[in-house]
């Protein structure tokens, strides 16, 4: 019995395809993971940016901050880097940690 052989890969990619346009969709993909990866980790720094305007009681930079996010989270969701739930459900918490900043102050 022949045991499958595993996929060839050089270091943590596996090998490149010899057909032309699959060649070039390996490229387009690994520029779309960085540009996702772009839009996700700049609504996490947003995130806490705005999770310290709301530690430090600033109410004008809760709304700006609270208004990067929501717009940042927006442009992610239209173009695919994020799920539209997880924009909505993100946005959700964004909220609710702001509104808890207008009610303590």
């Amino acid at each position: 019995m022949l045991l499958p052989s595993p996929r060839p890969h050089s270091g943590r990619f596996y090998a490149m395809p010899n057909i032309k346009q699959q060649k070039k969709r390996v490229r387009t993909a690994a520029q779309e993971r960085l540009e996702n990866l772009r839009f996700k980790s700049t609504a996490k720094t947003l995130r806490r940016r705005l999770e310290a305007a709301v530690t430090d009681g600033d109410a004008d930079r809760v709304a700006e901050e609270h208004k990067r996010l929501v717009s940042w989270l927006d442009r992610a969701a239209a173009r695919g880097a994020l799920h539209k739930n997880t924009a909505a459900r993100r946005k959700s918490q964004a909220d609710r940690l702001a509104s808890s900043a207008r009610t303590s102050s």
